[in-house]
């Protein structure tokens, strides 16, 4: 069964921490797959994660333009895993049915991203908190801290 990751985003956006967060997935040697619940979302994260560092950028690919199966990061608003990920990390919102049959898919870490400042966000990730919990997941919770580094809280 696979671990399940909360990280409430307080100090910083999503297009500020996903690619720190893929930072630490790729120098593991997993491959992760991004899934969010827009078109324009993944359009952002695209071209973030070519500009994010000057000197640097995260190597990705997207649903709909082919080879993902080639792509150490893949980016989709599907449930589709081509490149064999062992992270799935979930934003705004997207379904996470891999959380439904207690099982955990494929995927070794689900991380779900989500807004300390939206109250609709913070429920939900409580829900889906208790129910991976109740589930048996292994489930850890991170929030931003002072610094703007990751404090567990649970």
């Amino acid at each position: 069964m696979g671990e399940v990751w909360f990280y409430q985003l307080e100090r910083t956006g999503l297009e500020e921490t996903l690619p720190g967060l893929l930072e630490k997935v790729v120098e593991k040697g997993w491959r992760a797959v991004v899934r969010a619940s827009s078109d324009a979302r993944i359009d952002a994260l695209d071209g973030r994660l070519w500009t994010y560092k000057d000197a640097s950028f995260l190597a990705h690919g997207r649903a709909g333009r082919g080879h993902g199966e080639d792509q150490p990061i893949y980016l989709t608003t599907g449930t589709e895993n081509p490149n064999g990920a062992q992270a799935l990390i979930v934003v705004d919102g997207a379904d996470v049915p891999e959380l439904g049959d207690g099982e955990g898919g494929t995927y070794a870490r689900t991380m779900i991203l989500f807004s300390g400042k939206d109250q609709d966000a913070l429920n939900e990730a409580r829900a889906m908190w208790k129910d991976a919990k109740a589930k048996g997941f292994d489930v850890a919770y991170w929030e931003q801290g002072r610094s703007g580094g990751w404090e567990k809280r649970a």
